[in-house]
């Protein structure tokens, strides 16, 4: 048994040392100089400019900015998202802005339907100004004039009837020439008995 063992590390040890003796000769086999320019034009002098261009013409630093800084599209519904969220960060922001809060108690105490709108202008004027100076991307600002614009369209009231005349001013007369006709039939009601 101890010479099965002795015969097993020696013959590691052995195969060890030609291991090592094959490498040392593997590196001599290089030449001590390589020449890696043979069969090859040499490089031109440093002095002398190059007819050859020496690569692709490259992009100037602030082309590079502008195409890496654009955030890629991911689709149109992404991008609709990614606008939104970056809107509800601003209105987080723009929340507890004092001047946005007391613009906002101001139209909220208007005591008439007209008042209330005049005064949600100045402050929808006020929010999305602070906002849009916060923005930091031109897509972000442009969403932020549309909602403005949206908001301030549904305080307009193309359709409601104008106030009463004030007192002391003169109605306007209807028309004389025609009288106001009656529908026939309305004076009486005709019953059916059974």
């Amino acid at each position: 048994m101890f010479s099965s063992y002795v015969l097993r590390i020696g013959s590691i040890i052995l195969a060890t040392l030609a291991g090592t003796a094959l490498i040392a000769h593997g590196q001599d086999a290089a030449p001590p100089s390589v020449d890696l320019y043979s069969g090859q034009n040499q490089p031109e002098a440093a002095g002398t400019p190059s007819s050859e261009p020496n690569g692709p013409e490259l992009p100037e630093i602030s082309q590079l900015d502008q195409t890496f800084s654009k955030p890629k599209s991911l689709g149109k519904d992404a991008d609709t998202l990614r606008v939104h969220v970056e809107w509800r960060q601003l209105k987080n922001r723009i929340a507890n802005d004092p001047a946005v809060q007391i613009a906002k108690a101001y139209a909220q105490a208007a005591r008439t339907d007209l008042e209330k709108r005049s005064r949600l202008r100045a402050y929808y004027d006020i929010y999305y100004e602070r906002m849009s100076a916060l923005a930091n991307t031109p897509e972000i600002k442009l969403a932020l004039q549309e909602l403005k614009a949206s908001h301030q369209y549904l305080l307009g009231q193309p359709r409601v009837r104008p106030s009463p005349t004030p007192e002391g001013a003169t109605p306007t007369p209807m028309p004389s020439g025609t009288p106001a006709q009656t529908k026939p039939g309305h004076k009486h009601k005709k019953k059916f008995h059974s």
